[in-house]
């Protein structure tokens, strides 16, 4: 399955909305920097689909706020 996933770096807290067009926005406490709101988006998006990490994979946008993510096994 791929979603589209927007990322809010620099939040306040970590959360996950979904939006009314099937994409996920996704705040992250995480600076946008060194990957480390990517990592945190991982660990996220992990719980939020009841998957491990490994499931998780950034198809798009590594380095934007607009990201493709896949996930197996959904």
């Amino acid at each position: 399955m791929k979603i589209n996933v927007i990322v809010k770096p620099n939040s306040k807290k970590n959360s996950i909305a979904p939006n009314t067009d099937g994409s996920l926005v996704v705040h992250v406490n995480a600076p946008p920097i060194e990957g480390k709101a990517n990592k945190i988006l991982i660990e996220l998006l992990a719980d939020y689909f009841n998957v491990p990490k490994s499931s998780i994979e950034i198809v798009a946008g590594l380095k934007s706020k607009n990201k493709i993510i896949k996930v197996l096994g959904k």
